[in-house]
């Protein structure tokens, strides 16, 4: 069945080799992960100068830092001299400086090559010019945000602006101060499937009334088959017994002081291209990043974000993290159980999207443009 032979109400999706082949994935690597912005670590998770993260952003190794005066700074984590990775731990912590385990050329905080065997010997080696590759680096929400572009994208137009996109103004979510909210849990999932089976996933809600009990017991409009993400500024609304946004719709934690009466009650869900999705209730915010490993294997990193006094006080957060682990669980299961049919001759041309999933068909076109591919 082609497109053009669809009724009204359905739309096509994806060819299936856009899920399966390994040549497709390696093209969104180079176009979509990095060429964009991408969400790479919590500001908090670089405590103090010298803590360090290393993440795989497209084909590349990223090594994320705290420099001296206590700014974030990102360099491509290759040794300058042959090649080597200079980092190979995830996180960690030096003292003053990074230093290559093979030839022992060594690079400050600021990416400066400070020291080498026989470097005094070599007066014409520049120390900065064959110092650390620097990338770009932008702190949003309380996260560390990379794009390895030579000429990096607008950032307000590119992340902010799909806040904007999704609330209608950035205001919005600044009323939920994430910069300053703590951890309270964090969860990695390792997930069997393409990554942007998990972004479609999380854009509708048509398969909410069948896999996620819990989900609508707190959000009864999600039984309805549209997800909060289809209109602009809306939030899906907590059930009349409902309390808080917790597994048994019990009481939650203590709200966020800046959370608007309008937005009282009431669930957001955002998805800032390529990785990044937010969920905002009034007591706690879910921020997952995924990291597209292989066309069919993404991890998924999830953090629950409370106020600073809710952490520290260690107040017992397991029924709102119960509530949205399900959640994803039940969602990693449904893409786990679909990319294997991605690879069936009957999903050779796609499949189809009903009208309360058509807002994934713009999440496609916009797949083709970044590829520089066209809607078969």
């Amino acid at each position: 069945m082609t497109s053009t032979s669809l009724p009204d109400s359905l739309i096509a999706t994806l060819p299936g080799s856009s899920y399966t082949d390994p040549g497709i994935f390696a093209q969104e690597q180079e176009r979509i992960f990095e060429t964009m912005w991408f969400c790479v670590a919590r500001a908090s998770d670089l405590p103090k100068p010298g803590a360090f993260r290393t993440v795989d952003v497209g084909r590349e190794s990223i090594l994320v830092t705290r420099a001296r005066d206590n700014s974030i700074r990102a360099y491509f984590n290759v040794c300058r001299h042959r090649g080597a990775k200079l980092c190979t731990e995830e996180t960690g912590e030096v003292k003053r400086a990074f230093q290559c385990p093979y030839h022992a050329w060594t690079y400050d905080l600021n990416g400066k090559l400070v020291a080498a065997p026989n470097l005094t010997k070599m007066p014409d080696v520049g120390r900065t010019e064959y110092g650390l590759v620097s990338v770009a680096v932008r702190e949003w929400l309380g996260y560390v945000w990379v794009c390895l572009a030579e000429n990096p994208p607008s950032f307000e137009e590119d992340v902010m602006g799909a806040v904007v996109e999704r609330l209608g103004d950035v205001e919005s979510i600044e009323h939920y101060d994430v910069d300053n909210l703590s951890v309270g849990k964090r969860i990695v999932y390792d997930v069997k499937a393409n990554w942007k089976l998990i972004v479609e996933n999380f854009m509708e809600c048509y398969h909410c009334a069948t896999i996620h009990p819990e989900l609508t017991e707190v959000l009864p409009e999600f039984a309805d088959g549209y997800a909060a993400q289809y209109y602009v500024g809306h939030g899906a609304e907590f059930g009349e017994e409902i309390q808080g946004f917790t597994v048994d719709g019990s009481e939650g934690l203590d709200r966020i002081p800046g959370v608007s009466e309008e937005q009282d009650r009431r669930y957001y869900a955002i998805t800032i291209k390529p990785q990044v999705f937010i969920n905002l209730v009034p007591d706690h915010v879910i921020f997952h990043r995924m990291y597209p490993v292989a066309v069919d294997r993404t991890v998924v990193e999830c953090d629950w974000l409370y106020l600073p006094g809710v952490v520290e006080s260690g107040k017992d957060v397991s029924r709102s993290v119960e509530l949205f682990d399900r959640v994803n669980r039940q969602d990693f299961d449904a893409c786990e159980r679909t990319q294997p049919g991605m690879s069936s001759r009957l999903y050779a041309k796609g499949g189809v999207l009903v009208p309360s999933e058509h807002h994934i068909g713009a999440f496609h076109e916009w797949v083709h443009e970044r590829l520089g591919t066209r809607q078969p």
